[in-house]
């Protein structure tokens, strides 16, 4: 065998190659196109987008802002005076009421300590 049948032998194989190659390509191209296309049919259906109009608008007053308030518990009353429970219809709605003291607690060096930390704790 010499060169020249070697290089047909090589361009044989080759060509298979290169249009088992193309066939691929074709497939992942048409297999893209129908994607697009079942996506473009599927936003057809969809809802339209809402008009510049329909979309939230500020209050008159301007941008709501946080309320921040110091609460306290509200302590379950001692009935043991009077030997009744407390029924449910007697309770609150909400388990906290405003502070008498709006000033924020403050952290003082040396007041405090995490449990396990070697600190004083509170003093």
């Amino acid at each position: 065998m010499n060169t020249a049948t070697y290089v047909v032998l090589a361009a044989d194989t080759h060509r298979w190659a290169v249009f088992a190659a193309f066939i691929g390509g074709l497939i992942v191209a048409g297999a893209l196109i129908w994607a697009v296309r079942v996506g473009m049919r599927y936003m057809d259906r969809e809802e339209p987008r809402p008009a510049p109009e329909d979309q939230p608008r500020l209050p008159d007053g301007g941008a709501v802002r946080e309320m921040r308030e110091m609460r306290e518990p509200d302590e379950m009353p001692d009935m043991s005076r009077t030997g009744s429970r407390l029924m449910p219809y007697e309770l609150h709605h909400s388990a906290t009421r405003t502070g008498k003291d709006q000033q924020r607690k403050r952290w003082l060096p040396g007041s405090s300590g995490g449990f396990g930390s070697g600190g004083p704790g509170h003093v």
